[in-house]
């Protein structure tokens, strides 16, 4: 049986911090300074109920090392998750095998479609195209007792299939969302959101979402789209923690996801 946090048995959405932002600073200098496993610790003692680190082939952010220093201090946290994510033809199943052989623990891989250049992940898997060379990493990051969680568009018709691949869970990509924000598109976007969730779910997935979410749209889109089990939060929650300090951050963020099972 797949790992499951806490919060995930107790029926709330799980917030995962992707510590990327940190390392991108730390890697300006050499220094060590921030440092990624401090962030990690003061953010899991915060209330977080995961990290998230998303290594790139060019360690432009997170490094090898990162993920196994993190896989150390996750020892520390067995109540809490470590996902890490990445497009798994390229550095990924590399790094999660050797995570399992050092004996780290490793819950959810979380697959994206990006290319090695690319700036940020900006789409999903397409099915049926990607379905034949998804279905062998699946297996594998399956046989390594990860939770597998496919990036998609935000598409009710592509759930099925991507269920179809063996995944367990897949994770909205919630940047049109976002963009939409504070326009007449928002209440569109919430429903095209919600749609894709609901048929994430009759498909047997399990739901998570990511990207650009913040403190401001995060609990609307919660109480829109119902039954999210996890939200993986970098860029914005790191900024945040700039002016507020990791501590104060993590907890506003947890106040945006109660105010949302409130409102539910």
């Amino acid at each position: 049986m797949l790992p499951m946090c806490a919060d995930s048995i107790l029926g709330r959405t799980a917030l995962s911090v992707n510590l990327n932002k940190v390392a991108l600073v730390r890697n300006t200098r050499h220094l060590g300074i921030p440092s990624v496993t401090r962030a990690a610790t003061l953010c899991l003692r915060a209330g977080a109920a995961g990290i998230t680190v998303h290594p790139r082939p060019d360690e432009r952010h997170i490094r090898r090392q990162d993920v196994f220093d993190l896989g150390e201090l996750m020892r520390e946290w067995p109540d809490r998750e470590f996902n890490i994510e990445g497009n798994p033809f390229h550095n990924l199943m590399e790094l999660a095998t050797e995570v399992k052989a050092r004996g780290l623990p490793l819950h959810q891989l979380t697959f994206v479609p990006d290319s090695e250049g690319q700036f940020t992940s900006d789409h999903g898997w397409s099915f049926p195209q990607d379905d034949a060379r998804l279905q062998p990493v699946v297996a594998q990051a399956r046989a390594l007792g990860a939770r597998v969680s496919l990036f998609m568009d935000a598409e009710p018709g592509q759930m099925a299939l991507a269920r179809a691949t063996g995944a367990d869970r897949v994770e909205l990509y919630t940047e049109p969302y976002a963009a939409a924000w504070g326009t007449p598109q928002r209440a569109a976007q919430l429903e095209r959101f919600r749609a894709a969730g609901q048929a994430a779910r009759d498909a047997g997935l399990g739901l998570n979402a990511g990207h650009d979410l913040n403190r401001d749209n995060l609990t609307a889109f919660l109480v829109a789209v119902p039954g999210v089990q996890e939200v993986s939060i970098g860029h914005a929650l790191m900024a945040d923690a700039l002016e507020l300090g990791y501590t104060d951050t993590v907890a506003a963020y947890l106040r945006c996801i109660q105010a949302a099972a409130a409102a539910g």
